[in-house]
């Protein structure tokens, strides 16, 4: 399974890609990471118990340009537990472009049908680093009103790179 290494101001997690059981949701993953899209962006949403968002704004909480939406494939037997890595989305469940949370627990409710009758597709887990996502999610926060008022870390979570591990644990620029 492809590994990558997301660094932050706040230190290093890696994750690991089901490629198999979510092909298209992986390879758009993949393509924003070797695009170096991930790069200085920022996580805006950390709401401990429940999740960590990051993959579309910048520091000054610009929204990114992204790729177009890609299906939803939110029926392909992983579950939404504690450590694994979602698609966020719009109400529209085919709306998923480059944002994504890690579940911070369990989170049943995201495998059901909820907006737009489908759950949240999940692709992949945190493999190390869970200490960096759970440092992160009780980070101060301020309702931040350009986000619609979610809860943005402060001070702001930077992502300073993103890149695909190659064989030997070795980070690589993709």
């Amino acid at each position: 399974m492809t590994r990558v290494v997301f660094q932050t101001s706040v230190g290093a997690f890696t994750i690991e890609l089901d490629a198999q059981r979510a092909p298209v949701t992986v390879a758009n993953f993949l393509r924003y990471v070797d695009e170096g899209f991930y790069a200085d962006t920022i996580v805006h949403r950390a709401v401990p118990g429940f999740v960590i968002q990051m993959g579309g704004y910048d520091e000054r909480l610009s929204q990114k340009k992204t790729n177009p939406p890609i299906a939803n494939e939110w029926k392909n037997g992983l579950k939404n537990v504690r450590g694994t890595l979602s698609m966020a989305r719009t109400a529209d469940p085919n709306s998923a472009t480059s944002q994504f949370f890690v579940n911070l627990s369990d989170n049943d409710n995201l495998d059901q049908p909820v907006s737009g009758g489908a759950g949240y597709a999940v692709f992949g887990r945190v493999v190390a680093g869970m200490d960096v996502i759970d440092k992160i999610a009780v980070s101060k926060t301020r309702d931040e009103s350009r986000l619609g008022g979610m809860p943005c870390p402060q001070p702001m979570v930077r992502i300073t790179s993103a890149t695909r591990e190659a064989a030997g644990g070795q980070s690589r620029e993709g």
